[in-house]
């Protein structure tokens, strides 16, 4: 007699090495009937429940709507790595914002890292936080422009915490002489992510933030001067809203599905590497200059986890196969290795790569569109938001003030103008 088949995410395809490698993944309830609150949140990421977290504790009733389990979405199968900064270098920001504010956004981002570490510790979270990142040039052409921006960030913005690598120790501290250069990180560092959020979903449960999953919303919007979201299982009535779902929100919101463009990245995880020490032996995360990025790392048993295929259209296609010829491009040795999970899921990006915050209506605040920094920057901005509503001080509005275009083309046209558009960036990695 066999037991039930394990638990398929309805949003992200494959079952992901996170959900068969944490502890415990605790269950919520679907909303049944109708409840009337101070904030409904709307996603059940690290923005949705970071807001409901810090919500909670600060004595507002708080009631978060999820449409499939938490840690479905890309909260809980993403790469791991936190980064530095925003997706776009801060000296890249500076024409468009000026030398003071792109140093206030890299400040922001840097408090982003500081949250994490202290709400991990006050939670008493384990994520497997693992310190260091090498970030990769793939290309000879970059290799000025990796030496300049560690120069920058070391003068310009205060960080100390980044060398530039030639060749030769970027070699060594890739375990592969497949890059240029490369930057060695030692502000930074990687986590489990499914263990981040299974434990601010926890974290946000004792507190008494209301947690329901496998709650779809239909709408979300304002009736009479409230908001109201209509599930099939009830109806949620709040003061304000956050909608909190990045690469998941449909049309919920037109304003909103406009500006963030949800694509779907994937990951492989290897079995245990038998010779683990020649794969990024100082424990570090990687990632590269590709605009369709790769980024990789390896797991406290020893495993590659390795990310770097997007897609844009509505084939999945073999993603083992596809993250194993990736995986030997960079390690050659590693051709055959045994590919124990693959998977994907929905991230989201806006058309200039920075995080999307707006008010599209009265009462009701969008966040998203984190680019490849969410692991970051969405934990941090559901900090933010709970402030916002606190009173306290208004750090979001450094983010909502960011200029952030819709992409062209309109509801029918938005989606195969952003697969022409990635299809050429990735020819153009190629080359």
């Amino acid at each position: 007699m066999t037991g039930p088949a394990p638990y398929q995410s309805p949003i992200s395809p494959g079952r992901s090495w996170y959900e068969d490698s944490v502890s415990e993944r605790p269950r919520y309830p679907r909303l049944d009937g109708s409840l009337d609150v101070d904030i409904l949140v709307v996603g059940g990421g690290y923005t949705g429940l970071s807001a409901a977290l810090h919500l909670a504790k600060s004595g507002v009733r708080v009631c978060l709507l999820e449409t499939a389990r938490i840690g479905d979405g890309a909260s809980g199968r993403n790469g791991g790595q936190f980064g530095t900064g925003h997706r776009v270098w801060p000296e890249d920001l500076e024409p468009q914002v000026g030398l003071e504010r792109a140093r206030r956004l890299f400040a922001l981002a840097e408090d982003a890292k500081a949250h994490l570490h202290e709400m991990m510790a006050a939670n008493d979270i384990d994520a497997d936080y693992r310190p260091g990142q090498v970030s990769l040039a793939h290309k000879r052409r970059y290799v000025d422009d990796f030496r300049r921006h560690a120069q920058i960030l070391r003068e310009r913005y205060d960080y100390a915490s980044i060398n530039f690598l030639d060749r030769e120790a970027t070699s060594a501290r890739l375990g592969s002489s497949t890059y240029f250069a490369g930057l060695h990180d030692t502000g930074t560092g990687h986590i489990h992510p499914m263990k981040l959020l299974v434990g601010t979903a926890s974290a946000a449960a004792a507190a008494g933030a209301l947690l329901f999953e496998e709650t779809p919303v239909a709408s979300v919007g304002r009736v009479g001067g409230r908001i109201r979201a209509e599930t099939t299982f009830g109806t949620v009535t709040a003061d304000r809203a956050l909608l909190a779902t990045n690469g998941h929100g449909g049309t919920l919101n037109r304003r909103n599905a406009a500006h963030v463009m949800p694509i779907r990245s994937f990951i492989a995880a290897t079995e245990p590497l038998a010779e683990p020490e020649r794969v990024l032996p100082g424990g570090e995360a990687a990632d590269d200059s590709r605009f369709v990025v790769r980024y990789f790392r390896k797991s406290v048993d020893g495993r590659l986890l390795f990310g770097g295929r997007e897609a844009y259209s509505s084939s999945e296609g073999d993603i083992a196969g596809q993250i194993r010829a990736q995986i030997a491009d960079v390690y050659p040795h590693l051709k055959d290795v045994g590919i124990t999970h693959a998977w994907g899921g929905s991230v989201a990006v806006t058309m200039t790569r920075m995080p999307y915050v707006a008010s599209p209506e009265p009462g009701l605040t969008a966040i998203g569109g984190f680019s490849g920094h969410g692991v970051l920057l969405s934990h941090f901005t559901g900090r933010l938001y709970a402030e916002r509503v606190a009173g306290n001080r208004d750090r979001l509005a450094e983010l909502e003030a960011l200029k952030v275009p819709a992409f062209p083309g309109g509801t029918a046209l938005r989606a195969p103008l952003l697969f022409l558009a990635m299809t050429w960036y990735a020819l153009r990695d190629r080359f």
